[in-house]
Parts: C-alpha cells; sequence; structure tokens
C-alpha cells in the first residue's frame, strides 16, 4: 500500500469516528496532494450529495485552505456569509446543504499532510466541545500515520546490500529494524495493519522448522532487543516494561529454548528461525 493510499485509508476511517465523538452529521476530508499546494477531498461521510467528492481546495481558499495555511483547526458558523474566509467554494457547499462547518488538519512532522471536516446544516456556533473532539479524531490519525511512516522507513533500513555478510554492520542494522519494528506493533491499533507489520518482521527471519520453539510475542519482543546488543533497562523503556518484567520475560524465554545465558538464547533463537 503507497502511502497516499494509506493516508486516505486513515481519513476515510476518521470520519464515522468524526461523526460520534463530535455529534455533526456531515464529515469529508482528504490528504494534500503531492508536490502541490492543495487537498483533495476523497472521502464523504453523511452527505447527501457528491458535490464535494473530488473537489481540490487550494491553501489559504475556503475554510480548509485556510486551516491548511495556518496549520490550525479553523470554524465558520454560516459558510456562505462568513467574512472570515474566501468564497471560491460557495457553490458545492450550498449544493451539500451545510453552513455550520469546523476543518481540522492533519499535521504530521509539521507539515500539514491533510484536513478533516465536520459539519451541520443549519447555522449554529460550534462550542469548545465540539472543536476539541475533532481535534481529537485528527491527532488519532496523525499518530497512526507517525507509526506507518516509522515502520515504512524501519523497512527500509532493514533490506541488507547482498554483499553484506551475516556479522557485518549491516545485518546488525538488520537486527535492530527488527526489533524496532516489533516494538511498534502493539501501538498500532488497527488490527490488519498491526498484523501486516509483524508479517514484514517474519520476512526478516530464517524459515521456522515445523515444531519449532515458539516464543509469546511479548517474549520475543525482549529477546529481538537483547539480540540488538541492549542491556535489560534499554529494553524496558524501549518497550515500556519495568525491567523487572523484561527480566521476567527472558528468563521465560531462555526457559523455552534450553538457555542458560543471555547470548545462548540469541544464538538458539536465531537458530529456530525465530531472529534474523
Amino acid at each position: 500500500m503507497t502511502a497516499d493510499a494509506a493516508g486516505t485509508v486513515e481519513i476515510g476511517g476518521a470520519l464515522a469516528r468524526l461523526r460520534r465523538a463530535t455529534g455533526l452529521p456531515v464529515a469529508f476530508g482528504g490528504l494534500v496532494e503531492s508536490g502541490r499546494p492543495q487537498i483533495r477531498i476523497s472521502e464523504l461521510s453523511g452527505t447527501t450529495t457528491t458535490a464535494l467528492r473530488s473537489l481540490a481546495v487550494t491553501s489559504g481558499s475556503g475554510l480548509g485552505g485556510k486551516a491548511v495555511a495556518l496549520a490550525r483547526p479553523c470554524a465558520v458558523t454560516d459558510y456562505s456569509s462568513s467574512r472570515q474566509i474566501s468564497h471560491e467554494y460557495d457553490v458545492p457547499v450550498a449544493a451539500e446543504g451545510i453552513r455550520s462547518v469546523v476543518a481540522v488538519p492533519v499535521v504530521v512532522r509539521r507539515r500539514v499532510r491533510g484536513v478533516l471536516y465536520g459539519a451541520l446544516r443549519s447555522a449554529r456556533p460550534l462550542g469548545d466541545r465540539t472543536l476539541g473532539a475533532a481535534m481529537a479524531v485528527a491527532r488519532d490519525v496523525e499518530q497512526a500515520l507517525v507509526v506507518r511512516e516509522e515502520a515504512r522507513g524501519l523497512l527500509a533500513a532493514a533490506r541488507p546490500e547482498p554483499a553484506c555478510a551475516e556479522r557485518g554492520a549491516g545485518w546488525e542494522q538488520v537486527r535492530e529494524a527488527h526489533a524496532a519494528l516489533r516494538a511498534l506493533a502493539p501501538r498500532i491499533a488497527d488490527p490488519e495493519l498491526r498484523a501486516e507489520l509483524l508479517a514484514a518482521c517474519g520476512l526478516l527471519t530464517a524459515p521456522r522448522p515445523a515444531g519449532g520453539t515458539a516464543l509469546a510475542p511479548r517474549e520475543l519482543d525482549v529477546l529481538s532487543w537483547v539480540a540488538a546488543g541492549a542491556t535489560n533497562a534499554a529494553v524496558a523503556g524501549r518497550l515500556g516494561l519495568r525491567p523487572e518484567t523484561v527480566k521476567g520475560y527472558l528468563r521465560s524465554a531462555m526457559r523455552k529454548l534450553g538457555a542458560h545465558t543471555r547470548g545462548e538464547a540469541v544464538t538458539a533463537a536465531r537458530r529456530a528461525g525465530l531472529l534474523p
């Protein structure tokens, strides 16, 4: 899945959440187009027409364009008569019959990546509670996009050069990437994306023999960082666990692998196809 396609999926999934969280009956949104100073509205929820679909909103123009330009939420009580925005898009807005509108930018690494809109079909002020709920949904989208980008970057870094020997620096980078990818997985709420990420982790390890040793996910997470040279305290920090909990997972993994030391456990896990 491309970055743009993944972003569109996140925008689409956020619209139902925005409607539930804010109580607004209409929601729509889209991404900033690559290399162009505009957003393309691609996702609609609760609309009765297609007037807004594929609408290109230029940065600085209309409510959404203002949100993009300022990188902050913007709202109007009556879109068609508001003096706070320009009115290039009055025709499609009127065709959909919406009046009170909020536009919240999705900002990733200080760059606006998209906009979520929520709207009423009547001219009523949108209170702080509504604005706060809309912003919370946008923050969720931002976090999801950050996780996707981190995972994509780690996977790219994990592809070793063909000439790299197993003990070389390139292979150590693969092992660090494997541990980092596994640490990212629990932060992903989307079960399909989480499964996709864990499957990618599996591509970095040798094929597992049938009936081989199995470790619990957290045991493997801990052992992945141990294999990358991390101390128990560092592993705890990476995984958001207590050092005592890390020790417990490590002892359990060692017992399953028949190992007496950390090094033996890592070696046994690699032989079993559990670690790269």
